[in-house]
């Protein structure tokens, strides 16, 4: 098993070397949800983020923290979407070339916003082996540096900011809530929940037709996720034994939630904080919904973790 030594000082780092290329997102409440779940719930909005997603946070943090040597023929991935403009953007700020491997299936939102950020894309199957073999193609091709979406310290120091800006603002949560797909955001969510607050409750949500989080969980052994079938497109991919040793460590429970919960959380949010959420950022809230996780007059935070949502597809 990976083990790590990433500390609540690399995310303070990270947060200091980020803090000009992102924005501090807001946080929202609304009085209507709080009646119904009978808590205080506040949302740390990063669906407001650049690129519409937390993940330009980890990006950002990556591609500065490359040494000129590093950098000089650009930056390489392979995502199905938000980590993919995420490093576009980042780089295209640093003046380097981003060269990004998505799988065909992605949408078309995403593919849309990779290319306006000036990313040279390749087109995959939609499959893991599918988009590692076509990516290290390309960095056999351009030279490009291979920054991963999660299975990477700074992508982790960086995504954990978001957190250190939610307890500045809200200190005194009890609860802390978060989506998992490979496991980045919940790493630094939890590393920096834990390093500033050691007694809140960090808890990760993930859909039922893509639960290996939950099994790993669950097990205490890594569970690949096996052909996942979830509207919650952002959640996908299996975590890496680095995010899975971090999340094992600082996490207190990862609870699971059916389809109908997901469609019906993102339309709760939709119609009453008037917010656009994709349907990976509203699986906190469905968990809520299906009563897996006790609120009752507690103070809970939530991070929304984006909101690119493709309109052309009929969720409702």
């Amino acid at each position: 098993m990976t083990t790590s030594i990433l500390s609540l000082n690399d995310i303070f780092e990270a947060r200091k070397r980020i803090d000009k290329y992102v924005h501090r997102t807001p946080v929202f409440s609304s009085n209507n949800l709080n009646d119904i779940f009978g808590s205080a719930i506040f949302f740390k909005c990063e669906n407001f983020q650049k690129v519409g997603a937390f993940k330009y946070r980890g990006a950002c943090n990556a591609v500065f923290s490359l040494k000129n040597e590093d950098a000089k023929n650009g930056v390489a991935t392979h995502s199905s979407g938000n980590h993919a403009a995420a490093l576009a953007l980042a780089a295209k700020i640093r003046g380097i070339s981003a060269h990004v491997v998505m799988p065909e299936t992605s949408p078309e939102t995403k593919k849309r916003a990779v290319f306006s950020y000036g990313a040279k894309i390749t087109y995959c199957e939609p499959t893991l082996l599918a988009r590692e073999t076509t990516l290290q193609e390309v960095v056999n091709e351009t030279g490009a540096r291979f920054i991963h979406p999660f299975d990477n310290e700074k992508i982790i120091a960086g995504q954990g900011t978001a957190t250190v800006e939610f307890l500045e603002e809200k200190p005194d949560l009890d609860i802390l809530i978060a989506p998992i797909g490979g496991g980045g955001l919940m790493s630094g969510t939890a590393i920096a929940a834990k390093g500033i607050k050691k007694n809140i409750e960090v808890i990760g949500t993930e859909p039922k037709m893509a639960d290996d989080a939950f099994k790993s969980f669950k097990s205490g052994i890594l569970v690949p996720s096996v052909n996942p079938q979830t509207i919650a497109d952002g959640l996908l991919t299996s975590q890496s034994e680095l995010t899975f040793s971090i999340i094992k460590k600082n996490v207190d429970d990862i609870v699971t939630v059916d389809e109908k919960s997901i469609v019906e959380a993102m339309r709760l949010v939709w119609e009453r904080m008037k917010i656009i959420i994709e349907p990976s950022s509203a699986v906190p809230l469905a968990a809520l919904l299906e009563k897996k996780i006790q609120v009752k007059n507690k103070k809970v935070g939530i991070i929304i973790s984006g909101g690119n949502v493709d309109l052309s597809r009929n969720y409702f």
